[in-house]
């Protein structure tokens, strides 16, 4: 299971970079334009400089309307500015056919300029409460799109996180599922310590935090702080170690 954070700013991502040998993935976002709101192009690129060569850089391209041609233009400029994953959360789509449009015009626009990005399909586990694509709809999006892998996060950022929207055993068939289509599965969605058991267990690929990484927990007002991002790996591994050791038990 890859670890994926998410700093804010420049700064943040500095502190990351003390921490590059416990994360996999820095992702750049702006938390204050969304769940996966979009940063500058030249904060991307300053992330991508502060970082060690051999982290990919990730960058949200925001909760993006259902405009085809503003969100393929919009995923460019990330892949251009150093991002080497693009994330499109599909916040306006309201049917799976408009979400597989957006995201063809994403992984066109993307893979012509970068052919090894990867391109991640995200929704929501809250969409009912935003009018969004079921969550479950999110592989298949991804799938016919031609992305690279399905994602899921909360849109409303009120305490709630993602097992309160789609419990541990619907979590599990989206990772079935994007395993099925040949896809990296990610979740996030204010993720915390004690949940990497269950993300161990269902197969989880990349799980994304920021504010169990953050001082007090807090993603808005609390800083990313290494020795919190070591604290999570150790965790992380801790749990793949017992997962592997009742595998083996079991077999």
């Amino acid at each position: 299971m890859l670890l994926l954070i998410s700093p804010d700013s420049v700064e943040e991502a500095l502190d990351c970079a003390k921490a590059a040998e416990h994360l996999d993935i820095v992702d750049v976002k702006k938390p204050d334009e969304g769940s996966l709101g979009a940063n500058f192009p030249w904060v991307i690129r300053e992330i991508r400089t502060a970082v060690p060569a051999d982290k990919p850089v990730s960058a949200t391209v925001g909760d993006v309307p259902y405009k085809p041609g503003t969100v393929a233009q919009a995923a460019l400029g990330a892949a251009v500015s150093g991002a080497t994953y693009i994330k499109v959360g599909l916040y306006g789509c309201t049917t799976p056919e408009q979400a597989v449009e957006v995201m063809r015009g994403v992984v066109r626009a993307v893979k012509e300029y970068r052919p090894d990005a990867l391109v991640v399909a995200s929704g929501y586990a809250d969409s009912h409460r935003i009018g969004c694509v079921n969550p479950l709809a999110l592989p298949e999006i991804a799938r016919r799109s031609g992305a690279d892998a399905a994602m899921l996060d909360t849109a409303v950022k009120d305490g709630t996180r993602l097992f309160d929207h789609v419990p541990p055993e619907a979590c599990a068939e989206f990772v079935r599922l994007a395993h099925d289509a040949g896809l990296l599965a990610a979740l996030a969605g204010s993720i915390k310590v004690q949940d990497l058991g269950v993300l161990t267990r269902i197969g989880t690929d990349i799980v994304g935090v920021r504010g169990a990484v953050c001082e007090g927990g807090d993603r808005n007002t609390g800083r990313i702080r290494p020795e919190l991002v070591a604290a999570f790996r150790a965790e992380m591994d801790r749990r793949a170690t017992e997962h592997a050791t009742a595998v083996t038990a079991a077999s």
